[in-house]
């Protein structure tokens, strides 16, 4: 019997690993979310085609349970200029929304990434492809050039900010690494005492 089979070590934490979050946290924290209007919310329903009394993903059909920034936010750890209105806002499931990640929505939908809805074999795809082209289109939505919109001071202390942040928390990588290593030491020397 293999019993290594069946067993399964936790994950490792890696204290800088965690630098995504950071990232998403201090992109996130700097763009506003725009509240619309009932009537706002109505027209983005009905250009998805989705019932708001059984609302379901805009990519693939699921039950919805959040809404996704149908243009990312966030791309090469930079803001893309994009905010949380709802002309960047759709319907999706959980599985959706985590594979299309920042990806283009377009070349996700029909891509073979892990639970997209291509790879997932949902139906009806070329539909919701053209839903979702007219969402795109229902209004000129471009990128905003956030950085000048603000005190460049204040600007530039924030992405300080995140410099010093990221800096800490690899430094704290390191000493975590070596307070494991003594740990693990002197727990072996404990646990051989005592045979």
């Amino acid at each position: 019997m293999n019993y290594f089979a069946t067993f399964q070590m936790p994950k490792p934490v890696n204290v800088s690993g965690k630098s995504s979050s950071i990232t998403n946290s201090f992109v996130n924290g700097i763009i506003p979310c725009i509240v619309p209007s009932e009537s706002d919310v109505k027209e983005c329903l009905d250009i998805l085609g989705l019932d708001p009394l059984n609302l379901k993903c805009s990519y693939c059909g699921d039950n919805y349970t959040e809404w996704d920034h149908f243009r990312p936010l966030i791309i090469d750890k930079k803001p893309t200029g994009y905010i949380s209105d709802i002309y960047n806002l759709v319907p999706s499931c959980g599985k959706c929304n985590q594979s299309k990640g920042n990806k283009p929505w377009k070349t996700w939908i029909m891509s073979n990434a892990k639970l997209a809805p291509k790879a997932r074999g949902i139906k009806n795809i070329d539909e919701r492809i053209k839903r979702l082209e007219n969402f795109e289109n229902w209004k000129d939505v471009k990128p905003i050039n956030l950085e000048e919109l603000v005190d460049k001071e204040l600007w530039k202390k924030h992405w300080e900010n995140y410099e010093k942040l990221n800096q800490l928390m690899r430094e704290s990588q390191i000493t975590s690494q070596k307070i494991q290593s003594q740990i693990r030491e002197r727990y072996n020397l404990i646990v051989n005492q005592g045979r």
